[in-house]
């Protein structure tokens, strides 16, 4: 294959997720613990990486982390950061012909008949890698929200979106992106198989499916999974047995108590470690009225982040 060049982009995520932190970065990176910054070699992990944007953060900006873990449990997913990670040029090959070919589609029911039978292919066929992370990249893009979510049986069910003439390809991110995942190891599983892999100085930050603020609010389908409270307890209890072993760690969840002043879930959940409630602004939701700036939480095991010295536990 030829040698493609592209135009040199500062790496960022390659799919528009659910929950992503790319507005709240500035306020995540000003709790990093203190002595983070100054260590010299750091392990990071990501038990939910999601979108990636914390991880490709933390890369560009950190020299120090020599080792990065992110797992998933969506293996679809999974399967995408691998194929950039290894295969960035044939990924933007087939991405480029779906483009085309798209593109020359006359109207939004021809683009709409394609888009569901790309979907069909993604949930029914055996696909190649590069097949199943181009249809993913090209879903996200297409799709309705650029949401991911799985019915009961573990299809992807977004329905068709209206986007006049959305990017497929963006090779340039995904080569940015593929040159930082070099030094990632990307595991497919449930988050608590990230512990055997803390070595040295390890910092964790948990980006977990939000709990739901309310009935018409929730967007952790992104499995057939069901991400309940009794998971985010076993979470918790994940994340209390990685404190008593002396690493760092972070947290993101939905603020309960920014919708009803009842809701204490979070705050007993979590009532020996320190609560902050940072703004946020969400983006993803059917309900336009209830996108905006909202609370959300960031929990975190260091009191350090001023300077000042040890863990919690």
């Amino acid at each position: 294959m030829a040698v493609q060049t592209v135009t040199r982009t500062k790496a960022k995520p390659f799919l528009k997720w659910a929950g992503g932190k790319t507005q709240l970065l500035p306020t995540i990176e000003s709790f990093l613990p203190e002595s983070f910054r100054k260590e010299k070699e750091v392990t990071y992990i990501e038990p939910f990486v999601g979108g990636g944007a914390m991880l490709f953060f933390m890369l560009q900006n950190y020299s120090n982390i020599k080792r990065a873990i992110v797992n998933d449990i969506n293996p679809h997913l999974v399967k995408t950061y691998t194929v950039i990670r290894d295969t960035p040029y044939a990924l933007i090959d087939s991405l480029k012909d779906i483009q085309e070919n798209y593109r020359m589609l006359d109207g939004y029911d021809a683009q709409k008949d394609f888009y569901l039978g790309i979907r069909n292919r993604f949930n029914t066929e055996t696909l190649s890698d590069i097949e199943e992370a181009s249809y993913m990249i090209f879903m996200n893009r297409t799709c309705f929200n650029g949401l991911y979510r799985e019915n009961s049986k573990g299809s992807f069910n977004v329905p068709f979106g209206r986007y006049l003439n959305p990017m497929i390809c963006d090779d340039a991110t995904i080569i940015s992106d593929s040159e930082l995942l070099q030094k990632v190891e990307i595991l497919n599983g449930d988050f608590a198989k990230t512990g055997s892999h803390v070595s040295g100085y390890t910092f964790f930050y948990f980006d977990p499916p939000y709990r739901p603020l309310d009935a018409t609010s929730s967007f952790n389908s992104y499995v057939k999974e069901a991400f309940d409270d009794s998971e985010q307890k076993r979470l918790k209890d994940f994340y209390a047995d990685l404190s008593l072993g002396g690493c760092f760690e972070m947290l993101s969840n939905s603020d309960g108590k920014g919708r009803n002043e009842e809701d204490c879930f979070f705050d007993e959940l979590y009532k020996d470690f320190i609560i902050e409630r940072v703004n946020a602004k969400r983006c993803i939701n059917a309900n336009a009225s209830k996108r905006g700036v909202l609370t959300e939480l960031l929990i975190r095991n260091y009191t350090n982040y001023q300077g000042y010295k040890g863990v919690l536990f």
